[in-house]
């Protein structure tokens, strides 16, 4: 189905972007790690932890897409694609990585054009923070791997 209705996030990222982008209707489970947006918290089911998901509990949830996070849930992946549930695995490991899924994350659910407009604002955000921290003279590390 596409665009997807029914979303399991099983990444904090993916779920905090989906809000981001207006589409947090289509959430149907989350991470337990999950703690942005506070809502989602409250109001979805949990269903999985990191490494580990309960994988009854999302075919039961019914998903059009499964979101995960790096090889790390290469398991739950398999799981899940052998129950016949449409994945995507996200591994953004950089700043640019992660406009990257913020785009591509747009584009499965039908909303390209706002994640695009979402990418370019927090990169113009980050260019306006590292040129007032060279103004000062400090030097912001270039990828989310140096911190």
């Amino acid at each position: 189905m596409f665009p997807p209705e029914r979303v399991v996030c099983l990444s904090e990222e993916t779920t905090e972007t989906l809000d981001l982008l207006g589409e947090d209707h289509r959430i149907v489970g989350i991470s337990g790690y999950t703690v942005r947006p506070p809502q989602a918290r409250k109001e979805k089911p949990r269903v999985s932890a990191f490494i580990s998901a309960d994988i009854p509990k999302i075919l039961a949830l019914k998903p059009d897409l499964v979101l995960t996070f790096s090889d790390l849930q290469a398991e739950i992946v398999t799981a899940l694609v052998r129950a016949g549930v449409p994945v995507h695995a996200f591994n953004q490991r950089t700043v640019a990585g992660i406009l990257d899924m913020i785009r591509t994350l747009g584009a499965l659910v039908g909303v390209a054009w706002r994640a695009d407009a979402l990418a370019v604002r927090l990169a113009d955000n980050l260019e306006r923070t590292r040129r007032r921290s060279a103004e000062r003279g400090a030097k912001p590390k270039e990828s989310l791997s140096e911190t």
